[in-house]
């Protein structure tokens, strides 16, 4: 009987379909004449159960297989049913030949759908023949319900098994190798449920040696709450050896299509997350970017005021705190600001990067908050700030010279007030009226010696008045007191110069009364009092405060000094001569015996008066002297500071110059992979920050050379301003350059670029970089695309040029040439994409309920879609709807800010 079977196997084998993947079936049907019966008995009833989850949806059923099927009748409506296609009407009689002609119209509608049946008939199916009808419905099984499983381009079996092993892989005692023995203990049938509804089975709390409770719950759970007829038996399973692998994968492959709607909604559900995340993660970019740059403009807008405002204190304390003020600006609140600015704009490309990468349209910042609004006012702030500190210490030189000049004013003042002290009282004196003709003499010759002096005073007064003039012009703080002090000297003057005049006038009438005059004494007061004026002005001299801020001008005041010292010995001749007139009167008035009473009646200086004031001036010489080389020493000093700072600033302006020389190269020349550049900018900027101690030095001798009131320097041309503002665009430079290659990082990973060629398209635009400044002339980009294939008019050439320079700059930079050479590749999602995931996640409707959102998208990107979703508008709708088609396309569409 084995061999007679055999040889029937060999001459029946009734079934082939088109493709490999039927002739290829792990155990095929060929195999199965010989069925066990075990494997016969579980065929019959899953394939049964399998049709009858159909037929049901007909208002019909089968109860045995072969008998069932033998008219044709039922076998049409189950491809009807499956296929969802009208078969041609069937006959109606029910004679064989009815019957054969139904079951042929049903293989040929299997046979229509690419299956080749070869010797199978529809008189083995109208006879009852049980291997053949079970072949027949694994036919149909195969084709409608597993030929379309395909998981990584495998055929239908590999497929559906590796469906099943990814599905159960996290499940302990769970190893599915096969569509046999891997489901004999029901934990596989149970791992899948587990998965997708995890609410119906408590998995931990299955046993491994509970084999046919773990089929059971499998079997009952899947029935009553997944719609999956129980198809297969327990006990049969557990008690054969190798269960039916044709019945298993039947039952399995109602599994497969349960969930795969599930899994199609998880996938647009992932979907959709992703773009919300990447269009959340742009809002919180572009939110954050509207606040640092309304707090950098709100800090340029109240420090410009700040920087305008001339008006000048009145004291040089007042004004050294407002130079310390900009210290403290310059060196404490501005350099985080350059910081935030450079942050900005770097932040601002990182954006825009973003949302070309992830097929967004670009930022466009609030009004008045564009790069280049900030750029602007920032020119606007430094502009200001450049005049400022040269009108601080301006100004303080003016409150210096005002100061000195002030001093000099009183010192003057009090010294010609003290002389006329008591002057007009004297000139009013009537006293000649009743004097004897000696004392007229000696009134007339006093007064002679007093307009010698009146005369010689006369200088100090136009001083003191030229002084007051000066104050004036240079808008000195207590102008009125100084004016009110010299109308009160120059008053005075007038009125001591009319006194005297009437005084001679009045002196000159009586002046014939006299006849003698004592010539010693009046050739004593006149030599005596220009020498006591020449003392005065000496003494004055040698304590005058001087300023000066070279060694050049104080050896001006050196040699002056030399000079008067070299008078000194002329003067003392003067001053023997003098005491000699007076030795000669004492001398005549002993020889003659005169006595002399009281004082000289022509002068009130005396010979003590001579002497005490030639001994002051002596003091006061080398006096004079210490204080002009203390000055030479404060000068030389500052010398030495000037040539210090010179030092210094010749080193760090051309370092600094030749840094932005190397950085401006950096991305044009090709030097290994952008990693490696950006690992050498890393090493760049950190050596720029590690020369950040010298600029520090140079601000501390810039200071000192500030506080010691030294406003020149001939040893260099770089001022702290030079240094200041190359040392600021240094840092900014090197932070836009290493920006620059994190964007094109970005880009390369985004676009899926490989090094190499991006080192090819880095080369391409370097060899068109005409002018070697990082960008590309139209003519020079043009040139390049030829060179690399494209056949180029001048429409499209302008389109291109739309893309890559939409700002219409004229110029082509690295950035946008990367960007159009991948964007036409690049695989991005688009609104399309997240539409038909919408419309999965909305079972093919027009619109989409919030339950639905809630209840497929993870709570924060479902709370996201509600708040911007639109009411959708239609009559079919229930309240609440909501348009997702609107709001997929505002996701690609203008942002909000």
């Amino acid at each position: 009987l084995h061999f007679i079977q055999i040889l029937m196997h060999n001459q029946h084998s009734y079934m082939m379909t088109t493709t490999e993947e039927y002739m290829n079936q792990e155990d095929s049907w060929d195999r199965d004449l010989l069925l066990d019966p075990a494997w016969e008995k579980q065929q019959r009833k899953t394939f049964t159960a399998w049709c009858n989850s159909h037929l049901r949806k007909a208002g019909t059923q089968i109860e045995n297989i072969e008998e069932d099927f033998r008219n044709g009748l039922k076998l049409m409506l189950l491809l009807e049913v499956i296929s969802g296609e009208r078969l041609p009407k069937p006959d109606k009689g029910k004679m064989r030949f009815h019957k054969i002609a139904n079951v042929n119209k049903a293989l040929d509608f299997i046979s229509s759908k690419g299956v080749k049946l070869v010797s199978i008939g529809a008189e083995e199916i109208v006879d009852g023949n049980v291997k053949m009808t079970l072949g027949m419905i694994w036919t149909i099984i195969l084709r409608f319900a597993i030929q379309d499983i395909s998981v990584e381009e495998t055929s239908a079996k590999e497929g559906l098994l590796l469906w099943c092993q990814r599905k159960t892989a996290p499940y302990r005692n769970v190893n599915v190798q096969n569509f046999h023995i891997s489901w004999k203990d029901g934990l596989a049938l149970c791992a899948l449920i587990h998965r997708h509804r995890p609410d119906l089975i408590d998995y931990s709390k299955l046993r491994k040696d509970d084999p046919v409770g773990n089929l059971n719950t499998a079997f009952e759970v899947a029935e009553k709450y997944l719609d999956i007829p129980k198809m297969l038996d327990a006990d049969d399973i557990v008690n054969t050896p190798k269960p039916d692998e044709k019945a298993i994968m039947t039952y399995v492959s109602c599994f497969y299509h349960a969930f795969a709607g599930a899994e199609q909604a998880e996938t647009a559900a992932n979907r959709i997350c992703k773009v919300l995340a990447v269009n959340q993660e742009n809002e919180k970019l572009m939110e954050e970017y509207e606040k640092l740059a309304s707090e950098l403009l709100e800090w340029i807008r109240k420090t410009i005021p700040w920087l305008e405002n001339r008006v000048a204190e009145q004291t040089m304390h007042s004004m050294q705190q407002k130079l310390e003020d900009f210290r403290d600006y310059r060196r404490v609140h501005k350099p985080p600001k350059v910081q935030e600015k450079c942050q900005l704009e770097i932040n601002f490309n990182t954006l825009q990067t973003k949302l070309r990468l992830s097929n967004r349209p670009a930022f466009m910042p609030s009004e008045g908050k564009m790069v280049s609004d900030i750029a602007n006012a920032w020119k606007g702030l430094e502009q200001v700030e450049k005049g400022y500190e040269e009108w601080l210490l301006t100004e303080i030189r003016r409150l210096e010279r005002l100061d000195h000049l002030a001093e000099k004013f009183k010192q003057k003042s009090t010294l010609h007030e003290s002389w006329t002290t008591g002057k007009e009282e004297l000139l009013s004196q009537k006293d000649y009226e009743s004097a004897s003709l000696m004392e007229i003499r000696a009134l007339m010759r006093k007064h002679e010696a007093f307009e010698s002096d009146l005369a010689a005073h006369q200088d100090r007064v136009e001083q003191i008045a030229a002084i007051a003039q000066e104050l004036n012009e240079l808008d000195y703080y207590d102008a009125a007191t100084i004016n009110a002090r010299c109308q009160g000297i120059c008053d005075q003057w007038d009125n001591l110069g009319t006194l005297t005049q009437k005084r001679r006038e009045s002196l000159e009438r009586v002046e014939k009364l006299w006849e003698t005059i004592d010539q010693l004494y009046l050739e004593f007061a006149k030599r005596a009092a220009p020498f006591n004026n020449w003392m005065d002005g000496a003494m004055e001299d040698l304590q005058d405060m001087f300023i000066v801020h070279s060694i050049e001008e104080i050896q001006s005041l050196i040699t002056a000094h030399d000079q008067f010292k070299a008078t000194i010995p002329e003067a003392d001749k003067e001053r023997m001569a003098i005491m000699g007139i007076h030795n000669e009167i004492l001398k005549i008035a002993q020889t003659y015996g005169i006595k002399v009473v009281g004082e000289n009646p022509y002068t009130v200086l005396s010979p003590q008066d001579i002497s005490n004031k030639w001994e002051a001036v002596k003091q006061l010489v080398p006096m004079r002297d210490q204080m002009l080389q203390e000055e030479v020493a404060r000068q030389q000093s500052n010398e030495r500071l000037r040539r210090q700072f010179g030092a210094q600033a010749n080193i760090i302006g051309p370092w600094i110059q030749t840094k932005m020389e190397e950085i401006s190269h950096v991305s044009i020349d090709i030097a290994g992979s952008l990693e490696e550049q950006m690992s050498n900018l890393k090493t760049y900027e950190q050596n720029i920050i590690n020369y950040k101690s010298n600029i520090d030095t140079l601000e501390g001798d810039h200071q000192l050379s500030q506080e010691s009131l030294i406003f020149d320097n001939k040893h260099t041309n770089y001022t702290m301003e030079h240094v200041r503002v190359g040392w600021e665009q240094l840092l900014t430079t090197i932070a836009r350059t290493i920006n620059e290659v994190e964007n094109q990082i970005l880009t390369r990973d985004a676009k899926g670029i490989s090094q190499e060629q991006l080192n090819e398209f880095r080369a391409s635009f370097n060899h068109f970089d005409r002018k070697r400044n990082g960008m590309m002339d139209p003519d020079d980009f043009r040139a390049c695309l030829i060179s690399m294939g494209y056949d180029l008019g001048e429409v499209e050439f302008a389109r291109i040029m739309t893309l890559v320079d939409p700002n219409n700059t004229g110029v082509v930079t690295f950035q946008a040439f990367i960007d159009f050479m991948t964007r036409e590749t690049a695989e991005t999602d688009t609104a399309e994409q997240v539409m038909a995931s919408f419309k999965i996640l909305a079972s093919d409707k027009a619109y989409i309920t919030v339950e639905e959102l809630r209840r497929e998208l993870p709570p924060e990107q479902a709370e996201y879609c509600i708040s911007r979703m639109t009411k959708y508008i239609g009559g079919d709708a229930p309240p609440g709807a909501l348009d997702y088609i609107s709001f997929s396309s505002a996701l690609y569409g203008e942002s909000d800010l």
